[in-house]
């Protein structure tokens, strides 16, 4: 699925094969039977894995999907560089959102928000495995502008990417308005205005 390491976990090392095949199991499963419906023996099952290899190597359902979802996300929105922020912002954006936009993907990202405000160790790991993992994809980007010098002033970076994340928040938990190109026109309008 990627040529990302595997981490190292406590126990015996994962097989990067398995390891494949349980994230892809769990992705199409979730998109078969929802959230509620995915269990790790289903996983263990689709993926020809042990649910004790499922369990050594995730805590919970949620963390399965998560790595697999971090996954997908590596490598369907990669960081452009195009040369200009308008650019890559715009390419960056269309990619992401055409990802939230995806079922079940949105349903998922929804799903472990939830776990994340009811669980709070499952929240540090969301946190850290998934949402700063986004958004230091597009920090890099963002710092590749300000090297250009095109990053408007008086803004820091960090809003920068609160602005670009919270409007996908906001829209995949508050309003489910649509997630398209025309938003990532926009935003990379205000941010270039600004």
């Amino acid at each position: 699925m990627t040529d990302q390491p595997v981490r190292n976990r406590p126990g015996r090392k994962r097989s990067a094969a398995s390891r494949d095949a349980i994230l892809a199991a769990t992705l199409e499963l979730i998109a078969e039977v929802g959230y509620a419906g995915l269990t790790i023996e289903g996983i263990a099952a689709r993926s020809g894995a042990g649910k004790q290899t499922v369990y050594r190597w995730w805590p919970s359902k949620a963390d399965v999907l998560l790595e697999a979802l971090a996954t997908k996300a590596d490598v369907i929105v990669p960081v452009p560089d195009r040369g200009s922020l308008v650019a890559d912002l715009r390419e960056f954006l269309v990619d992401t959102f055409a990802l939230g936009a995806k079922q079940p993907v949105g349903d998922t990202l929804r799903a472990l928000m939830a776990q994340a405000q009811v669980d709070p160790a499952f929240g540090d790991r969301f946190r850290e495995d998934f949402l700063l993992r986004r958004r230091e994809v597009l920090g890099r980007l963002i710092d590749r502008a300000g090297d250009r010098g095109e990053l408007p002033a008086g803004v820091s970076r960090e809003t920068l990417i609160d602005v670009v994340f919270g409007t996908l928040w906001y829209r995949l938990l508050a309003t489910r308005a649509p997630l398209g190109p025309e938003l990532a026109d926009e935003l990379v309008a205000l941010i270039a205005r600004a």
